[in-house]
């Protein structure tokens, strides 16, 4: 198999040196075993260069360029073409800011008046180290000016805050999690694809839970959607473990604005609660999308399958349990978030 860092020129140029070898070592006396075995080469290759060579001669182990005619794209209109699609499928007309074959051979038509098939410009596109990738999904909506400024000004006004009125700080957030296993990868015989039999089933364990710059983590575990009752009671409980008030940050999510939970926080026993909203549209900025719950599901759970909510509620409660005796990788969680502690 061709090394993809090696110039094909080389590559030609080594082959002969092989085909050639092979020669010199047969006038030497060499079998053609031996050969091969020395060349890391089959037997039947050394037999037909060998023939070849009594044939027409030595000439006829040179190397000798790929058939076909001259490339239509030049050299410098290749390496212009990155940078061209750099700037995006919508600069070109098209909806969308996603490359397709069509849509980079139509860039090449339009810009070199040279016409591609879609299977080759896949193929041009490999040679130019661009691949097929799962884009990030980010809302059209984000305003990347709010999100920058509350990262960079209201971040650390909100961490000052916290500090000065002796709150703690917490990062709230839900994710469900299923029957489905969480599998990130399994060997298995070349060309038979793994089957896992799996439930198929609604029922899953919700989870809410809150982090602190301290590295703290908090969860309520249900086996039911969780609701406004369900967010008072962990406001409730988490005081109880920090003894102190808390500053809770947060997104708009419905479950966070819920009329029960608005009462509570209008009360007496709510009071101490300061609640701050995340900008919309940037689940990014709570360190649980940045990395916490991938951390729960693809890290500390992964690979695993559960019979029942029985048992994935003591699992999930055994890698709770092994996540919060990592307070240094909660904080990374922040770093990923791209807050500054």
């Amino acid at each position: 198999m061709k090394p993809d860092s090696v110039d094909p020129r080389d590559w030609r140029e080594w082959r002969e040196w092989r085909r050639r070898r092979a020669l010199a070592l047969h006038q030497q006396g060499w079998t053609q075993r031996a050969i091969a075995t020395a060349l890391a080469v089959s037997a039947a290759a050394v037999s037909q260069w060998l023939t070849a060579a009594r044939r027409a001669g030595p000439s006829a182990l040179r190397a000798h360029p790929p058939p076909g005619g001259p490339p239509r794209l030049t050299a410098h209109q290749r390496d212009r073409l990155p940078e061209l699609l750099w700037h995006g499928a919508e600069a070109y007309g098209f909806p969308g800011d996603l490359w397709t074959c069509a849509r980079v051979a139509h860039v090449i038509t339009e810009e070199f008046g040279v016409t591609y098939s879609k299977s080759h410009v896949s193929r041009l596109l490999l040679a130019l180290d661009w691949t097929p990738q799962l884009p990030s999904t980010r809302a059209r909506q984000r305003d990347e000016a709010a999100i920058a400024h509350w990262r960079t000004v209201v971040w650390p006004a909100l961490r000052h805050a916290a500090q000065q009125e002796g709150r703690t700080l917490v990062f709230v957030d839900e994710a469900g999690f299923y029957l489905l296993p969480g599998v990130v990868k399994t060997y298995s015989p070349r060309g038979q694809t793994p089957v896992l039999r799996a439930w198929v089933t609604r029922d899953h364990l919700a989870v809410m839970g809150g982090l602190t710059p301290a590295g703290q983590l908090y969860t309520l575990v249900r086996p039911e959607a969780l609701n406004g009752l369900h967010t008072i009671m962990f406001l409730r409980h988490v005081p109880q473990q920090v003894g102190a008030r808390l500053l809770v940050i947060w997104d708009g999510s419905p479950i966070h604005r819920r009329k029960e939970l608005t009462a509570f926080l209008a009360s007496t026993a709510g009071k101490e609660i300061r609640v701050e909203g995340l900008p919309g549209y940037a689940p990014d900025l709570n360190p649980w999308d940045a990395a916490g719950w991938h951390q729960l599901k693809d890290v500390e759970l992964a690979n695993q399958e559960w019979v029942d909510l029985v048992e994935l509620q003591e699992q999930l409660r055994r890698a709770l349990g092994r996540l919060r005796q990592k307070p240094v990788l909660i904080q990374a969680f922040f770093h990923a978030a791209g807050l500054v502690l």
